[in-house]
């Protein structure tokens, strides 16, 4: 899974829109869904901001796969 594709599904699995989201967490709607469509990538500080907004490791976060080969 790549960071888009976790950011979204950590955001619906809680049943937050984007415009929540923002409300709860001061980022912007817009930067939120440029991150869920690949058209921006987020920047280190606001991922932490929204790992301990969810409670969980950034590794989780971003759909990091800690499995090495």
């Amino acid at each position: 899974m790549n960071y888009r594709q976790a950011l979204k599904q950590h955001r619906v699995s809680r049943g937050l829109s984007i415009y929540k989201l923002s409300k709860l967490t001061g980022i912007s709607k817009n930067t939120s869904s440029s991150w869920e469509n690949s058209k921006s990538i987020p920047r280190l500080p606001t991922l932490f901001k929204l790992a301990d907004f969810y409670g969980i490791p950034l590794d989780e976060l971003v759909g990091r796969d800690k499995t090495f080969n």
